[in-house]
This record gives C-alpha cells, sequence and structure tokens, in this order.
C-alpha cells in the first residue's frame, strides 16, 4: 500500500522558535524565563492588554520579512528522503494567508515561504525534489483539511492540537502530533511525537 503523507509547515517543517523569542525580548513582550517555544511565547502575549493584536504584529514580521532567518527542524530532510525512497508521496499542506494583517511591508507570505523552502533545497532534484506543485497554502484551517481530504492523505503531521479536533478531519487520516517542547497531553487515535527521528521510527515500524 501506498502512504501519501501530508506536512504541516510553519513549526512543523520550519521552527520560528530563536526568532520569535528574540523578536518578543526586543520589544519586551515576554520575561527572559520563558520557554523558547511559539506556543508559550504566544500564550504569554495574548495575556497582555491588546495581546493579540501585539502578536498578530509580531508573526506578520517573522512570517514575512524576516522568515529567511526561520530554521530548518532537524530530520524533516531524513524523513521525507526515506519517503521519496519508498515511493510515498509527500504533499506540505499550510493554514497561511498571502498577507498578514499587521504588516507594514506588506510581503507575501506564500511567496516567502516557497523562497525559504526553495532556498533550503527542497525542490533541487539533487536533494528532496520535491515539486512545488505539491505544496498548497490555504486560507482557513477548512480549506486545509478539505485539501488533506482532496490528495487523499493518508497521514497527517502537524504541530497544532487544534488541526486534528476539528470535527470535518477525515478519521481515516493517521494523526501525528508534532510536539518538541512536551507541551500536549495523550488523546485517542493521535499518535505525539517529540521530534522527526520519532516521527520516522514510528512510520517504519508500522509500515507493511
Amino acid at each position: 500500500m501506498t502512504w501519501v503523507i501530508g506536512i504541516d509547515f510553519d513549526n512543523t517543517i520550519v521552527s520560528y522558535d530563536d526568532l520569535f523569542f528574540q523578536v518578543t525580548m526586543e520589544k519586551g513582550l515576554i520575561p527572559s524565563n520563558t520557554l523558547k517555544s511559539k506556543k508559550q511565547i504566544r500564550d504569554s502575549i495574548r495575556e497582555l492588554t491588546d495581546g493579540d493584536i501585539k502578536w498578530q504584529k509580531i508573526q506578520g514580521v517573522i512570517y514575512g520579512p524576516m522568515m529567511h532567518k526561520a530554521k530548518l527542524i532537524k530530520g524533516v530532510y531524513d524523513f521525507i528522503k526515506i519517503c521519496n525512497t519508498k515511493k510515498n508521496p509527500v504533499f506540505i499542506v499550510s493554514h497561511k494567508t498571502e498577507f498578514a494583517n499587521y504588516d507594514n511591508t506588506r510581503t507575501n507570505l506564500r511567496t516567502a515561504a516557497m523562497k525559504w523552502l526553495d532556498k533550503n533545497g527542497f525542490f533541487l532534484t539533487k536533494r528532496l525534489g520535491l515539486s512545488p506543485d505539491h505544496v498548497f497554502f490555504q486560507s482557513t484551517r477548512q480549506d486545509k483539511i478539505n485539501r488533506i481530504k482532496s490528495l487523499g492523505c493518508t497521514h497527517f503531521i502537524d504541530d497544532l492540537e487544534e488541526t486534528f479536533l476539528e470535527v470535518s478531519f477525515p478519521e481515516k487520516v493517521e494523526k501525528i502530533l508534532f510536539d518538541p517542547h512536551d507541551q500536549y497531553k495523550p488523546r485517542p487515535g493521535v499518535k505525539i511525537c517529540g521530534s522527526w527521528d520519532e516521527i520516522t521510527k514510528i512510520l517504519l515500524q508500522g509500515e507493511k
């Protein structure tokens, strides 16, 4: 049986933890002992006055003009290489709008993400050889789920538990929650993995 692997983009393939920490510390929005985790930083900022707007402004800067500084998460490359060897198609499916609500530079977030993927060798034949046609940016979470369904994904890997909690998320798709900071509690039907090495081992052990 051929598996069809779907992977989220932000905080699953690419890490912004250091960038979020750096920018929010410079702006004095978080204490220095805050964990370098997007989720922890987000939750801390949202408790401030107009916290949600402050958070959206930070996101606009990092996902836009600072996108080139984001880091590839360790283990992603090896995982996709193994998928290629086993002829398991890989698709990137992300909930990402074209523009941030609070970004004065009006950087196209999708273009910035595609440039990052290109810069990191995802599209080079001699490296990963992923087709740009296998990358989908969707305007809403429901659009993202609809895309997962239309692609026929057998597995989906995401850092957001909310994706899997949506009633419309297809039951037969194997849910893998990427949780490098150990922030989520176990849920029925969801496999939690703290690293891409762990994801690779689980999928290889389960493959028939």
